[in-house]
């Protein structure tokens, strides 16, 4: 891994501009630097900052075979929109042969595994093999209590990489006026109440006054998929 002083880059870097933060990465990682995006508003910011700025980063998603129809036709989208390829990164398993292992909907039962089983363990082999010294996240710190005491660069233990969170700082409001601002695609699913996306099975629109992942495995006890925040069950596993 590349000798980068962590503490010192996230002081420098605090209140930064995402592009800074997005130039900062591509200057000191070069290729070893991947986004992995979910397609959600943040990631959709991100991606148009990167695309118009013909920055050399890798782009991916996690394609768990599970997601709307909308996401997969915006992901199509900004391809075409920005000249970028964002890779599909899958699953081992498909859903047939998830559902031969696990039974079916298997995220109906224990959707912190079906998440580990289509998201973490995909997630870990494409940041691992890649040859990647760090990943790009959308996280924003108001977004969950577990997010809160995020930086705009730190350690990722789970991954042994560094991991840099451009918008970090960012609200909700400063998301969608880079939006409209910069006519950016987004999802049409948030205009129908649905204003954080994950998996159709596991993602339901929400209601005025409901916090704004409260439709993220509705009903579940469930607030994280494992990927930025330690689940329940994975924080049980470590030593």
């Amino acid at each position: 891994m590349i000798a980068i002083d962590v503490a010192t880059a996230a002081r420098s870097l605090e209140g930064e501009s995402p592009l800074s933060i997005l130039e900062w990465a591509s200057k000191h990682l070069g290729s070893r630097v991947t986004f992995a995006t979910g397609f959600g508003a943040e990631g959709c910011v991100l991606i148009d900052l990167i695309g118009r700025n013909r920055l050399p980063i890798d782009l991916f998603t996690l394609d768990t075979g599970v997601l709307f129809p909308e996401t997969y036709a915006l992901w199509r989208q900004l391809e075409t929109r920005y000249g970028v390829t964002i890779r599909a990164v899958l699953p081992e398993q498909t859903l047939e042969q998830q559902a031969e292992t696990h039974g079916p909907t298997l995220w109906t039962r224990d959707p912190d595994r079906c998440c580990e089983q289509r998201k973490v363990l995909p997630l870990r082999r494409a940041l691992t093999s890649g040859g990647f010294d760090a990943w790009i996240t959308a996280i924003r710190r108001e977004q969950t209590p577990e997010r809160a005491d995020a930086k705009v660069v730190e350690p990722d233990h789970k991954f042994g990489l560094l991991k840099i969170n451009p918008l970090v700082t960012w609200t909700h409001d400063d998301v969608w006026a880079h939006i409209y601002a910069n006519d950016v695609p987004y999802n049409v699913l948030h205009e129908r109440g649905y204003p954080s996306i994950g998996c159709q099975p596991c993602t339901s629109a929400i209601v005025p006054g409901e916090n704004l992942r409260a439709g993220r495995w509705r009903g579940a006890g469930k607030k994280e998929c494992g990927l930025h925040v330690a689940t329940p069950a994975q924080a049980k596993e470590k030593p």
